[in-house]
């Protein structure tokens, strides 16, 4: 069993930045990989991007050059950082980690308004 606990969401202008954060409740080493996804309001959940626990990253499209996936091994935790955030970036993001099964935390919302 794996329990993620998300935090780091709210309310950003345009072109601002936030930072969420996914604590796991044991090493990140014993999973496959870790990851965030998000959910705009009314579409369907999307990987935004993951990392193993090698350190290896992979990001969807509209994330390159804008949000940074890094994770931080003694802490357990997994990090988004999110630049230049634009409106379609409201969502809902979800952390998910791969062992024997997938798991997700119970998500946080960002919403980028003026």
């Amino acid at each position: 069993q794996v329990q993620l606990v998300e935090s780091g969401g709210g309310l950003v202008q345009p072109g601002g930045s936030l930072r969420l954060s996914c604590a796991a409740s044991r090493s990140i080493f014993t999973l496959r990989f870790m990851g965030w996804y998000r959910q705009p309001p009314g579409k369907q959940r999307e990987l935004v991007a993951s990392i193993t626990g090698g350190g290896s990253t992979n990001y969807a499209d509209y994330a390159k050059g804008r949000f940074t996936i890094s994770s931080d091994t003694a802490k357990n935790t997994v990090y988004l950082q999110m630049n230049s955030l634009k409106p379609e970036d409201t969502a809902v993001y979800y952390c998910s980690a791969m062992g024997s099964r997938v798991y997700w935390g119970q998500g946080t919302q960002v919403t980028v308004s003026s």
